[in-house]
């Protein structure tokens, strides 16, 4: 696994799933390789009233039902549709899903506006087709015809950007569980095994780019993943990805829990800015998400790391912030100003701390940027 930029979840967490599938004595749908009971406990983690020999890891961080309602959703005949806001965790969770349940979470497929049929069909192998014409063995599957021949889980990340003539594909897929190949004369028909289900994810903010017919829809169960708000929730999440962060760079920095608190309050007065503003220019063009806070948080740690003094600073972190945040110029630059200006700097001077520092370093970025 050192050898992987990043390894899959049925990789990363082979150990652990090798161990639960060993003492899973519970009933198993179809081809599952562990129970919902234990799919359930690998996402979210064990408690001590699970009466395990050992500790398994909390992996996604949200309400229990989201996960319970994926679960009961894949071991029925429908599709499960993860929609929310980019940054909710949606990829994770269909990675997490389907590693747990097949055991493979890269039978993928990506929405764009270039997705043809082809990539959730097949294609062909255009010289063997030229050598030995037309036969299974030169044709080319897709991610989803394999977890149709395998009896597992597919996924297809962004279903909104493709266009209707993809949706329409994924639709008799999910009705008739077969797809047909005309172009061979016997063998034609791939029939999906029992197992098989796709895992879709769609961003709630892509809404008007192609949208999902009334079809498409009777063929999901739709799981609806809110963006974080809870402080708590929201501070494990940041904490886990960063922990994961450092062991990969192999980078021994501290990141002080003060510094983390800034970086909270931080989106939280964005977020609460965004919603009272009037109009999308009075808005950081930013979604605010837990990811994009895992992010700036990265850049920080990094940049400290190899030109910082090996310690993260405030000054640091504000600048990562203004960074990743200011994309819009001058738009976004003049309400990070105006942030900083009308809360960070009176916060500064009445609790003191780091935020003097942050203040500093969010002015030293917004003006080299300007």
């Amino acid at each position: 696994m050192s050898d992987l930029l990043r390894a899959p979840a049925e990789i990363k967490y082979a150990e652990e799933l090798d161990w639960l599938e060993s003492v899973d004595d519970n009933p198993k749908p179809f081809s599952w390789r562990l129970s919902p009971k234990m799919v359930r406990l690998f996402i979210l983690g064990s408690e001590r009233s699970d009466g395990l020999d050992r500790e398994i890891s909390q992996k996604w961080f949200g309400d229990r039902s989201f996960v319970e309602r994926s679960i009961v959703t894949l071991a029925s005949d429908r599709g499960l549709l993860l929609i929310g806001d980019p940054g909710t965790g949606k990829s994770w969770l269909a990675e997490l899903l389907s590693a747990a349940i097949s055991r493979n979470s890269t039978l993928v497929v990506q929405g764009t506006a270039g997705t043809t049929e082809d990539h959730i069909k097949y294609s062909w192998n255009v010289s063997m087709v030229i050598a030995k014409g037309q036969s299974r063995e030169s044709m080319i599957p897709s991610p989803i015809m394999t977890a149709m021949e395998t009896g597992t889980i597919g996924r297809f990340e962004e279903l909104t950007r493709s266009t209707s003539d993809v949706q329409d594909a994924l639709i008799s897929i999910l009705s008739e569980k077969y797809i047909s190949v005309p172009e061979l004369d016997s063998d034609g028909i791939v029939f999906a095994k029992p197992g098989f289900s796709v895992i879709a994810t769609a961003n709630s903010r892509d809404r008007g780019v192609n949208d999902l017919s009334s079809a498409l829809k009777r063929r999901f169960n739709f799981v609806r993943i809110p963006v974080v708000t809870n402080k708590k929730s929201e501070t494990e999440i940041v904490r886990f990805r960063t922990e994961e962060l450092l062991r990969r760079h192999r980078i021994e920095l501290d990141v002080p829990p003060t510094l983390l608190d800034v970086l909270l309050q931080s989106f939280a007065d964005l977020r609460a800015s965004a919603a009272a503003a009037g109009s999308d220019d009075e808005k950081l063009e930013s979604a605010l998400s837990t990811a994009e806070q895992i992010g700036v948080l990265e850049d920080a740690i990094l940049h400290s790391n190899f030109f910082g003094e090996r310690a993260l600073t405030a000054r640091t972190l504000a600048s990562s912030l203004v960074g990743s945040l200011a994309r819009r110029d001058p738009e976004d630059l003049a309400i990070l100003n105006k942030y900083l200006h009308g809360v960070i700097e009176p916060r500064s001077k009445e609790e003191g701390g780091s935020w003097p520092e942050f203040l500093e370093g969010g002015r030293d970025a917004i003006a080299t940027l300007s």
